[in-house]
C-alpha cells in the first residue's frame, strides 16, 4: 500500500509541479489572463501562485512539510476557482464552459488537498522517512 500512496503523491503532486512550472514558463500569456480578470499586479501574481503550485506540489512527492504544501495548495485553489473562473458572469456559452469546468476541477483538487490534511505524518516513504 505504501508504494500506492507514493505512487499517487507523485502523480498528485506533479500534477501541481508542472502546473507551476508552467506559470514560469508561459507568465507571459498567464498574466495578460490574469490582467482580462483583473488582477492587481498580475505578473508578480503569476510567479507568486507558481511557487505556491511548485512548492506544493514538491512537498506532496516528496512527503516533506506537507501541512504546509496543503497549505499553498488550498491558498492557491480557493483564490484561483473563485477570482478566476467565475463561469456565472460569462456570456459566451464556449467560454463558460470552460470556466465552469475549470471551476469545479479545482473543487475537485481542493478536496482532495484538504484530505491530505488528515493522513498522520510523516507520510510513508516520504524523504523524511527514508533517510
Amino acid at each position: 500500500m505504501d508504494y500506492l500512496f507514493l505512487l499517487g503523491r507523485i502523480v498528485f503532486g506533479g500534477y501541481f509541479i508542472m502546473n507551476g512550472y508552467n506559470h514560469f514558463k508561459n507568465h507571459g500569456v498567464l498574466t495578460g489572463y490574469a490582467q482580462s480578470k483583473g488582477v492587481p499586479m498580475a505578473r508578480e501574481m503569476v510567479y507568486v501562485s507558481g511557487a505556491m503550485l511548485f512548492l506544493g506540489g514538491l512537498g506532496f512527492v516528496l512527503g516533506v512539510r506537507t501541512s504546509l504544501a496543503a497549505t499553498l495548495l488550498i491558498i492557491f485553489l480557493v483564490v484561483t476557482t473563485f477570482k478566476m473562473h467565475q463561469y456565472w458572469k460569462v456570456a459566451d456559452p464556449m467560454m463558460q464552459m470552460g470556466e465552469r469546468i475549470n471551476f469545479y476541477k479545482n473543487l475537485g483538487l481542493l478536496g482532495g488537498v484538504i484530505m491530505t490534511l488528515a493522513i498522520p505524518t510523516p507520510w510513508a516513504m516520504s524523504l523524511i522517512t527514508l533517510f
